[in-house]
């Protein structure tokens, strides 16, 4: 079975490739289930018409991250559709829930979004002992995990703590690619950061001339999303139920 994992999807650009590319991306790499990161859809957030989008454009699963709730329109959507979900180690009365399982091919997969807490500045639980919880309480096939994380070194320990009790493990955030995507030791894949979705001409999806503006301590205008060499970036793996056989970063524009 092969699983797909897009990039943060960033504003209204990022929207834009994945409604024209993602089918075309979903039948050429034969993958049967997709999860995209959407919680940078309105840049800051995620709006239920964007959502609507989303998954028109072919996801299954939407996971999102440290700007969840930036956009207060998104709470009741995330308690009516069980596919978007918000990091599981948020304080448990928000809105949502921290995972979804869905049937694809011939499993049952649990996808999983955690926040990490190294750089976060986010008031969050132990990721590692929220990802034991689920492992406990839920029934499921195979486990895949989006961990919304700053650290590079915080993705990479929590990729081996679940080495052989997840089917892969997969960082988003950062909106930059690492060149790491492997199969750990314990069969399960791997990648610190699978990328962004949108203008990678910018500067992690704004424009690059605001945040230089941003950097130089001038009062930039409201971040834009770039509309430069707009493209999809993730992460496909296959595996055969008991571990990975295949991990690659993918992009295309």
């Amino acid at each position: 079975m092969k699983i797909l994992a897009v990039g943060d999807v960033v504003g209204q650009p990022g929207v834009d490739v994945l409604s024209s590319k993602l089918h075309h991306l979903k039948k050429t790499t034969g993958a049967e289930l997709t999860i995209v990161n959407g919680e940078n859809a309105c840049m800051r957030g995620i709006t239920p018409e964007l959502a609507d989008r989303i998954f028109a454009a072919g996801a299954d699963v939407i996971t999102l991250g440290n700007h969840t709730f930036v956009n207060r329109k998104i709470c009741d959507y995330l308690d009516d559709n069980k596919n978007i979900i918000r990091p599981y180690n948020l304080n448990p009365s928000l809105p949502g829930c921290g995972y979804s399982v869905i049937a694809a091919g011939d499993y049952r997969v649990c996808v999983v979004n955690l926040l990490g807490r190294l750089d976060m500045d986010f008031k969050t639980s132990c990721p590692f002992k929220a990802a034991d919880e689920i492992f406990k309480a839920v029934e499921a096939d195979l486990f895949v995990f989006d961990f919304h994380a700053e650290a590079t070194s915080e993705k990479k320990a929590f990729g081996y703590y679940l080495d052989g009790r997840a089917a892969a493990v997969f960082g988003t955030h950062t909106h930059v690619p690492t060149a790491d995507a492997c199969i750990l030791p314990g069969g399960t894949a791997y990648i610190t950061d699978i990328g962004m979705t949108g203008g990678i001409s910018s500067v992690l999806g704004v424009k690059k001339e605001q945040s230089l503006e941003y950097f130089r301590g001038y009062l930039a205008p409201r971040f834009e999303p770039s509309n430069e060499d707009l493209r999809i970036q993730g992460f496909l793996f296959e595996t055969d139920g008991r571990a990975a056989l295949t991990a690659e970063r993918i992009e295309i524009g």
